[in-house]
């Protein structure tokens, strides 16, 4: 994997606008409950710039996007997926996580890491 993990600096101002703008109430809870500040040990950043895609989560020390997927993304199956493969193809690993599944109580990442978080209301 290259250092700068194909940052596309070019959408550099379109992701601040979406981490700004049009942040979903999904992505903000996992952001708030999870991935803000380090809360699992490792550094997560929003709305990041990876080569032509803008992913929801990414953790540049383990190679890690976290996407939530909204009603957006009912239509776009096969974009998805040529999505997916071109970030895995970078090396990275790909999380997916349906808006429903994040806003549902309570909601806990799948098993396989070293955290298991339950978000409560």
């Amino acid at each position: 994997m290259i250092s700068n993990n194909h940052y596309n600096k070019n959408l550099k101002e379109f992701a601040r606008e979406l981490r700004s703008a049009s942040v979903s109430k999904a992505e903000k809870r996992i952001w708030k409950a999870l991935l803000s500040k380090e809360q699992l040990g490792e550094r997560f950043l929003r709305q990041r710039s990876i080569d032509n895609f803008i992913v929801d989560f990414f953790c540049p020390k383990l190679g890690l996007i976290i996407e939530i997927d909204g009603i957006s993304h009912l239509n776009k199956g096969d974009y998805d997926f040529y999505r997916e493969e071109k970030l895995k193809s970078f090396g990275f690993t790909l999380i997916r996580f349906k808006k429903g599944e994040v806003m549902s109580p309570p909601f806990i990442p799948p098993q396989g890491g070293k955290h298991m978080v339950s978000i409560d209301y």
